[in-house]
């Protein structure tokens, strides 16, 4: 790919990050620390799995197990979502994370929004460089009703967009 069609495409990405950002509404809980700025926003399609299993009451009760998702830019696959967290793209940048932040979602119905520390990264490309992420403008994934027999699972539909920040941007 040439110089020029990267840099119109990086461009483009950035942009869209700040647009997607300032669109919503950031609680305090998972706001941007200090120095960080937006890098890239990727929206995710995907599912929440839960797991039946027995709580600390002693009762069974739906636990969260892991998401996996596709992750999306313009309406193209770019990667994937799944457990640890982490996000994997096709050009093979990687990063893990750990939940540092939690806010509310507008609607009981959808997950959390959350704030995630970048905890490892490998190989170069768009995730490169990322300090933290942020999932916001959640729908869905939230699990309703009982579980009842140990080992099942449950999916749940959901979406999200995960805004990657890094520090001295």
């Amino acid at each position: 790919m040439p110089a020029s069609v990267l840099a119109i495409a990086l461009e483009s990405v950035v942009l869209i990050a700040l647009a997607t950002t300032a669109r919503a509404q950031i609680p305090d809980a998972i706001r941007a620390s200090a120095g960080e700025a937006p890098m890239l926003t990727i929206h995710a399609e995907g599912a929440q799995i839960y797991e039946c299993k027995v709580d600390s009451t002693g009762k069974l009760a739906w636990q969260f197990r892991e998401p996996i998702a596709a992750l999306m830019i313009d309406g193209k696959t770019v990667g994937r979502h799944f457990a640890g967290p982490n996000w994997e793209l096709v050009d093979g940048s990687a990063v893990s994370g750990k939940v540092m932040g939690r806010a509310p979602a507008a609607d009981a119905k959808d997950i959390a929004w959350l704030k995630l520390e970048v905890t490892s990264q490998r190989g170069p490309g768009l995730l490169t460089g990322a300090s933290s992420i942020q999932r916001i403008n959640t729908k869905g994934g939230t699990v309703e009703g009982a579980c009842d027999q140990i080992g099942t699972f449950l999916t749940v539909p959901y979406s999200a967009d995960y805004v990657f920040l890094r520090k001295g941007g």
